[in-house]
């Protein structure tokens, strides 16, 4: 281990991240920002060998955090095979088809919100949740005339909810193991905040629709056009819902998320063969020689685009054809690429101590405990963005806010849901973080979604005021906070007599 990292070298790191990720995204031709990254980890390993951090404990660090980012890799690769295989066996273009025919526009966004909100608490997953049910739900939007950002935006607003409010999630289980709260206690803690801003968020849902599809009404010629787009693309039943259903039920009954997902997959396989004519079409309009049965692995590596567009038709149809179309494993490899350069860096300024030093300059400013509330929240955004893992969002600043929390005596509840409030849920709004990445990938979508992602930037506002107004910010008693210090000098003396040894 090297000697502890100056702030203004720290603070040099941080600066050529930001500059070079501009530089990326803003100057540089398609927006790559892999090389960004990488360029990045160089200068924060430079700072670190200046300061006598040797090469081998920078790499164990990059490959730690690697490691916690595999599970992601894996599960955006089973769900770019999922969705190919959902999308050739008619699954998507059938959830399309339903939704377009039963969704009432002035309702739509509410009504994705509430969907997603819905399949995200039973399964505990936001991932899977836009993966599936989010993706459908973009084509509907699409045709009944919304911007693909204004639906992606109530699709993330509901995942994200039932993600930080679902007993199956990771993330609602590491949050309270990270603050020392019961699991129980910090998603009854949540209500209050997380509840407050889903209103909040619906009602806004209720007037952007009802204000768009008052301004926009929906052709109906054109609405029959589509569904008859969408019919003549794949066989339309309500057979071809088996797939989801399966996942989701699955995952509700806490079977692990990949088998589940994997099954999710071959489900799909079967159903191909029922939709066979209008897959072999698709086959021959892309040049694929060899028809279904010679082309079901080429299928789920690469996609296939069912939506294949007629002459002469319309401009909405040519769009609803690219979201007939899935990418396969191999679309997902650009996100996975990206999360593997982000890590690098995350690796290295995790393992140097570089977060920790902010960490301790927030805790020096924080005063009282509205600040103590905003400075957590604050260091969980930072390592979203820094770090680019949602996991290190919730143990960097749970593990260094927890003892200041416990000496305002405050109830360990506060500080998970001051975890979750801001680390889980502003966690998709870099597109070098692990969920940002992935959301994008998914839903198809870029930046512009964020600010119709009401309840994600919502949510860490209204937990803020919360702690300056002290509304639900809950008291350890006496007993309890006597309890508390001594476990600390239980863990000191236990600590010094290791040292002893």
């Amino acid at each position: 281990m090297g000697r502890k990292i100056p702030l203004w070298q720290c603070l040099i790191v941080i600066l050529a991240m930001v500059g070079f990720l501009m530089w990326a995204i803003l100057k540089d031709n398609g927006g790559e920002p892999h090389i960004a990254l990488i360029l990045a980890a160089c200068v924060a390993a430079i700072v670190a060998a200046a300061n006598g951090w040797k090469w081998a404990y920078l790499e164990q660090g990059i490959l730690a955090s690697i490691n916690r980012s595999m599970q992601a890799c894996l599960i955006l690769a089973v769900v770019g095979c999922m969705i190919a295989s959902w999308m050739a066996a008619g699954t998507i273009p059938s959830m399309m088809y339903y939704g377009i025919k039963v969704i009432s526009p002035k309702v739509f966004l509410v009504t994705a919100c509430i969907l997603c909100s819905i399949v995200s608490l039973a399964t505990g997953s936001s991932w899977s949740t836009a993966g599936s049910m989010g993706v459908a739900l973009i084509g509907v939007g699409t045709a009944l005339g919304f911007p693909d950002i204004m639906t992606a935006g109530a699709v993330v607003s509901g995942a994200y909810f039932g993600d930080k409010m679902s007993p199956l999630s990771d993330t609602t289980n590491l949050a309270p193991a990270m603050a020392g709260a019961t699991l129980f206690g910090h998603i009854k803690h949540m209500i209050y905040t997380t509840g407050t801003s889903l209103c909040i968020a619906l009602v806004a849902y209720a007037v952007m629709g009802f204000m768009h599809a008052s301004a926009n009404e929906p052709d109906m010629s054109v609405l029959n056009e589509i569904t008859e787009f969408i019919k003549a693309s794949s066989n339309i039943s309500v057979i071809a819902l088996i797939p989801p259903i399966f996942v989701i039920a699955a995952v509700a009954l806490k079977l692990p998320a990949l088998p589940s997902l994997i099954g999710g997959v071959f489900i799909g396989v079967p159903l191909m063969f029922w939709n066979r004519p209008f897959i072999e079409t698709a086959l021959e309009a892309s040049e694929i020689d060899g028809g279904l049965t010679a082309n079901i692995f080429n299928i789920l590596n690469n996609g296939v685009s069912m939506g294949v567009v007629p002459e002469g038709a319309s401009d909405v149809i040519g769009e609803l054809a690219s979201l007939l179309s899935g990418s396969g494993m191999q679309g997902m490899f650009w996100t996975i690429s990206i999360i593997l350069c982000a890590m690098c860096f995350g690796g290295i300024v995790d393992v140097t101590g570089i977060m920790a030093t902010f960490a301790n300059l927030l805790l020096k400013i924080a005063r009282g405990r509205g600040g103590l509330v905003l400075a957590t929240e604050f260091m969980c955004i930072l390592v979203n963005a820094i770090c680019c893992d949602q996991y290190l969002a919730l143990v960097l600043p749970g593990r260094m806010f927890k003892e200041k929390f416990e000496d305002m005596r405050l109830r360990p509840e506060n500080l998970s849901r001051c975890l979750e409030d801001s680390g889980t849920i502003t966690s998709n709004f870099f597109p070098w973080n692990t969920c940002g990445a992935t959301m994008r990938n998914f839903l198809g979508v870029g930046n512009g979604y964020i600010p119709y992602a009401i309840l994600n930037w919502l949510n860490p506002v209204v937990s803020i005021f919360f702690g300056y107004a002290g509304i639900t910010m809950t008291k350890l008693t006496d007993e309890e906070y006597d309890k508390i210090l001594a476990e600390r000098e239980k863990e000191k003396a236990e600590a010094l007599a290791a040292l002893e040894a």
